[in-house]
């Protein structure tokens, strides 16, 4: 049984018209699976094709069997004593796309507005998914006689898993359901709030039709005729202080209500964004150096800072806003057709034009604002970039270059901004134009329904206080299609890097590492950068304590099989072993623990010597910190800074020279006591008499302690165990230093040659 390559298609089937006559048993299922997938299909519905995924939506190893049949897709999870069943109708599957990303695979089904499904297989498995989607397009378009002779090519293009824009809001909903109670609240106070809000205007009704109106006619007739003319009725100081009270009330409890809504709503929000914000960062650390390599630290600084600020300003402001306006709205309508059913008909006549600008100008203001957010970001990373890099701006006076450049980026940020405005300023006058027709509308047929006595003046004078409120708040929402676009694309850009998946998945039932003995082995691994073979069928095995050389040319993979020990990359054909344990089986966290890594480029974070070289290991005590210290030859200069190891390093430890930084490095990895230490050009960094004092050290370091050590001076491996070459990719010997050489015309000696002869070219 094949995990790997399931049957090929008889390359002259006729989907379209013989689909039905595939034989029941094409392709073969793996055996386990064959009676679960049984009840499923039949002769009417066979099966096209299958394939495995391996790897689920937590990034947790997890199988998941993937069957086509010329109706369904089916994916079957689980085991296949209790499996976890799920298919899709091929008609509601628009399109079957893959793309690989350094060592991990996503196969996406999409329907013409969502994504239906999405499933994750490292490239081993690359093959039956490509045969997979095949199949589907075959039996999706019905094409005839489809040759196989040609490759099939993953696209290129990146999958996109984050929904459209506005919908990426509504995700924000999972954030706020910690949070549901306050939620709540705030949502029951802006409704009493909009209730309260409502008293006031039916209040005026009585006040005036039955104190005011009254008495003043009574007034003005006896003025004209010189006759005292009683009103029609009795004027009460009391009663119409009555009145007045209730619109006091009535506005006194609007504004606490709105105070207690808006404060509490506000405090939710925060913390939302707080939420959002940890998360973004959080799912940043989880992820695999492939991500990083394809983005700018500004446009990453942009998302989890700028765009969560955005998105906070949004949730305090504008959901405060909108649900008090949609409360407002709906609330004053029903009040409008109670008091008046027709005055109310003709009063919102602008309203659905009002709502239809709306619809325009989101769509409008939708782009416009994702342009502006990459504009944004590629500005933040022309700043992340120059700032670090200011010595070699300067060394090479480049000012004047990387202020244009600045300005340039700064250019991009006003021209999509303009873009913004220019949009905005076009259809809020319009909004408030129609708002205003829509008042001036009741106070003309108000006037026609006062005058043939249908209503009070009254009644017109409440009706054009909620008619102002309606259109009022109607202009609030209208803002809210500003702020809320502006919000939906930081949440776009937010949620991209949350439904990026790790390339390195953490396995479902994970391995306890205890009593790691140091041997490690490596078979048959390879790996590639896109359609670029890096490795290709490397085999090791390194002994418990033993020390092994990687030397080879630029490119060679050394870099690379690094990487894969170190699980920042995960391999996509053969495994890696530890104690005769698969490293994917182990947590990464628990893996990378036992693992010290000293890099070709030493990178301290801004802190004091001593945080710096216990980073791994927080809670070091300072005598192993400054054991660590005089292990990597480090303590001797450290004491003779002004603050010993209390002295601040600067951002990225400039503040120390590049052997200094080197040893720091060292020290860092040695403290945690790895089990496996990898040296990566560990001395490149250092003087000769540094070196020799670094490798002094590490005689005695990589006692009982599996090393594996790159380095540029192949000089420095001489006392390694073994030495094993790269070339292109591939193991091409292995040997002492000693035996290496004996080898002439092979490809360590001639390094070695050529290394010599460099040397003494240049008086070294």
């Amino acid at each position: 049984m094949s995990f790997i390559n399931p049957q090929p298609y008889d390359r002259n089937i006729d989907v379209a018209t013989s689909v039905d006559q595939i034989p029941s048993n094409f392709p073969a299922l793996p055996e386990p699976w064959q009676a679960v997938v049984s009840k499923f299909v039949s002769s009417q519905q066979p099966v096209l094709q299958w394939a495995w995924s391996n790897i689920d939506a937590s990034r947790h190893f997890q199988k998941t069997l993937l069957v086509l049949t010329n109706q369904n897709l089916m994916a079957f999870a689980g085991s296949p004593e209790s499996p976890q069943i799920s298919q899709w109708p091929l008609s509601q599957i628009e399109n079957l796309t893959t793309s690989d990303r350094a060592g991990l695979g996503t196969l996406e089904a999409q329907s013409t507005d969502r994504r239906l499904a999405i499933w994750h297989y490292t490239l081993d498995l690359g093959p039956a998914i490509l045969l997979l989607i095949e199949a589907f397009q075959m039996a999706s378009l019905g094409r005839k006689s489809i040759s196989l002779e040609e490759p099939v090519l993953a696209p290129e293009a990146e999958s996109t898993t984050t929904p459209p824009t506005t919908k990426a809001l509504w995700r924000l909903a999972r954030f706020a359901r910690p949070h549901a109670a306050a939620i709540a609240a705030g949502f029951l106070l802006s409704f009493l709030a909009m209730i309260a809000g409502l008293i006031p205007p039916y209040l005026t009704v009585p006040l005036l039709d039955d104190i005011l109106i009254p008495y003043q006619t009574a007034a003005t007739l006896s003025r004209e005729t010189g006759q005292p003319i009683p009103p029609a009725v009795d004027f009460s100081m009391s009663l119409a202080g009555m009145y007045l009270a209730g619109l006091l009330l009535a506005a006194m409890a609007a504004w606490i209500l709105g105070w207690l809504q808006g404060a509490l709503l506000a405090r939710v929000s925060e913390r939302i964004a707080a939420d959002l914000r940890n998360a973004s960062y959080a799912h940043l650390q989880r992820l695999s150096l492939e991500y990083f390599g394809g983005k700018r630290t500004g446009d990453l600084m942009s998302r989890v800072s700028t765009d969560s600020d955005r998105l906070c300003q949004f949730l305090s402001d504008g959901v405060v806003d909108f649900a008090a306006d949609c409360f407002l709205i709906v609330g004053t309508a029903v009040v409008l057709f109670w008091i008046d059913p027709w005055l109310a008909m003709v009063s919102l006549i602008p309203f659905p034009l009002v709502i239809w600008l709306m619809y325009v100008s989101r769509d409008r203001l939708q782009s416009g604002f994702q342009k502006g957010g990459r504009a944004w970001a590629h500005m933040t990373s022309v700043l992340a970039d120059t700032i670090p890099g200011i010595r070699v701006v300067k060394a090479f006076a480049q000012e004047t270059r990387e202020i244009q450049r600045f300005e340039q980026a700064n250019r991009e940020v006003l021209s999509a901004n303009d873009k913004v405005n220019r949009v905005w300023t076009f259809f809020w006058p319009m909004i408030i134009f129609l708002n205003q027709l829509g008042v001036l509308v009741v106070w003309g047929y108000g006037i026609y329904r006062v005058h043939e006595q249908m209503i009070t003046v009254g009644v017109l004078t409440a009706f054009l206080a909620y008619i102002a409120r309606f259109y009022g708040r109607l202009e609030s929402m209208s803002r809210m299609v500003n702020s809320s676009q502006r919000a939906a694309a930081s949440a776009h850009r937010i949620f991209e890097i949350l439904d990026r998946v790790s390339s390195v998945p953490e396995p479902a039932q994970p391995v306890p590492l205890k009593d790691f003995k140091g041997e490690i082995e490596l078979k048959s691994i390879g790996f590639r950068y896109g359609n670029r073979k890096v490795l290709d069928g490397v085999n090791l095995k390194i002994a418990a304590g033993e020390m092994i050389g990687l030397v080879g040319q630029t490119g060679a993979g050394k870099s690379t099989l690094i990487n894969l020990v170190c699980r920042f990359f995960d391999v996509a054909e053969g495994a890696i072993y530890a104690d005769g344990t698969d490293i994917r089986s182990f947590r990464v966290e628990d893996w990378r623990k036992n693992v010290g890594i000293v890099l070709q480029d030493p990178f301290l974070f801004f802190g004091t010597i001593a945080e710096n070289i216990a980073y791994g290991k927080p809670g070091a005590s300072r005598d192993e910190i400054i054991e660590a210290a005089r292990a990597a030859r480090a303590h001797e200069f450290i004491l003779q800074l002004p603050d010993g190891y209390d002295s601040l390093v600067g951002e990225r430890g400039q503040s120390l020279s590049g052997g200094e930084r080197q040893r720091i490095s060292i020290a860092r990895a040695l403290l945690i006591n790895p089990r496996l230490l990898i040296l990566d050009e560990a001395t490149s960094a250092v003087d000769t008499e540094t070196e020799r004092q670094i490798q002094e050290a590490l005689q005695n370091l990589v006692k009982g302690r599996t090393t594996i050590a790159i380095a540029h001076r192949l000089s420095t491996l001489r006392r390694a165990n073994r030495i094993v070459v790269l070339d292109h990719g591939r193991l091409v010997e292995s040997g002492t230093h000693e035996e290496l050489l004996k080898l002439h015309g092979g490809h360590y000696a001639r390094l070695v040659e050529a290394q010599q002869a460099l040397t003494k070219d240049i008086g070294w």
